[in-house]
């Protein structure tokens, strides 16, 4: 299911009917057995999570942090991306148990092998080059340069995480990077009735970005 929407409305229909065609899927055809909706945690729920470490990946992140997050991602025992690659590499093998050459004409299974042996050599080129950019991560400067610089290529990313779209809170960062004023004034705002209908105006920033506001619908990216 794509995570974003151009409106709350739009977000909350595609995960509804997502949740209902995975509780169908599941259920054998007559089944009186009622629909499961399936949960999904924020990111501030899960911080090493794939969607928890996008929302950690902010502009004001360290280099440190962003190498660390790469790491995490591309990690041999519990990386994300290891994972999928096996994932492909399994789906890969699936298909390879089925393969039947006897029509010399017609090989669907085939082409559906070559596929994933693509995506799945991809995949390691993918590991390899966030190996050596990990490295480079490291060494890059902590403070934002001149927009003007910015121009120069293209931003890359173009969906928003479901937590975006809705106004959930970003992930936490480790206490020692928190700014302990803006901790308390997220709290007391939290706490008030009016709390997620108003952003606030007051107060200097955190050094980890705050609670993203509700996106309207229709509104630019």
């Amino acid at each position: 299911m794509p995570e974003y929407y151009s409106s709350i409305g739009e977000a909350v229909g595609a995960a509804m009917q997502h949740n209902i065609r995975l509780a169908h899927r599941s259920a054998a055809p007559g089944s009186d057995k009622p629909l499961q909706v399936r949960h999904l945690p924020s990111a501030s729920a899960d911080p090493y999570s794939v969607r928890g470490m996008i929302s950690r990946l902010h502009e004001d992140a360290s280099p440190d942090e962003v190498a660390g997050i790469i790491e995490e991602v591309n990690g041999a025992l519990v990386g994300a991306l290891p994972e999928l690659t096996e994932l492909v590499a399994s789906a890969a093998d699936w298909t390879r148990a089925r393969l039947d050459f006897d029509d010399p004409h017609h090989h669907p299974t085939f082409e559906t092998w070559t596929r994933l042996a693509a995506a799945y050599g991809m995949l390691q080129d993918v590991r390899e080059q966030l190996e050596v950019a990990e490295d480079g991560l490291a060494a890059c400067p902590a403070e934002r340069t001149d927009p003007r610089h910015h121009q120069m290529v293209n931003v890359l990313r173009s969906r928003e995480l479901l937590d975006d779209v809705l106004g959930a809170e970003a992930a936490p960062v480790p206490f020692a990077a928190r700014n302990v004023d803006s901790d308390r004034q997220r709290a007391a705002r939290a706490s008030s009735p009016r709390a997620g209908t108003s952003p606030s105006t007051g107060g200097p920033p955190a050094t980890a970005a705050p609670p993203p506001a509700p996106r309207s619908a229709g509104r630019p990216r």
